[in-house]
């Protein structure tokens, strides 16, 4: 029996349908292309969970396909800020509850501003962190960005 997260606890109190698919974990490669492979999803519907932080907003959240690059200017745009900064790592605990490799959209200590990718619109179902290393929520794109209250735009970049 899997353990319930505080990010499938939300999806079931907004009564929505997801999967969660566990895999083994790797400490010294928890990307989410390996993810990807892990889970048997192709890496387009696999995304990412990154904290960053805007001059004028303070903590926003982006989630971006596994194998993309997070645009920050782009980020910043859309999220109504001047400059974003991905957070250091010893940050993201503190501010979401969760480790690296473990960041979920959904569940965090406080309900930061979320900002998705416009990529995930072509898909009709992803996969996120469940909020544990190991652990992936997969449902579908429409209802992570009802559930995460998102805001849809072009943040990524291909990766240099």
């Amino acid at each position: 029996m899997m353990r319930k997260t505080n990010a499938a606890r939300i999806l079931d109190q907004l009564k929505l349908a997801y999967e969660l698919k566990e895999y083994p974990v790797d400490e010294s490669d928890l990307s989410a292309i390996s993810v990807a492979q892990k889970v048997g999803l192709p890496i387009e519907q696999v995304y990412k969970t990154l904290v960053a932080r805007g001059d004028k907003t303070g903590v926003i959240v982006a989630c971006i396909q596994g194998d993309l690059e997070l645009h920050l200017k782009s980020l910043a745009a859309l999220s109504g800020n001047k400059k974003v900064e991905v957070v250091p790592l010893k940050e993201v605990q503190p501010l979401t509850g969760y480790i690296r490799g473990g960041v979920s959209p959904l569940g965090m200590k406080k309900a930061y501003p979320t900002f998705i990718d416009s990529a995930v619109t072509v898909q009709e179902k992803v996969a996120v962190s469940a909020g544990l290393r190991g652990l992936q929520i997969f449902l579908p794109s429409s209802d992570l960005i009802k559930a995460t209250k998102a805001q849809i735009g072009k943040i990524t970049t291909e990766p240099s």
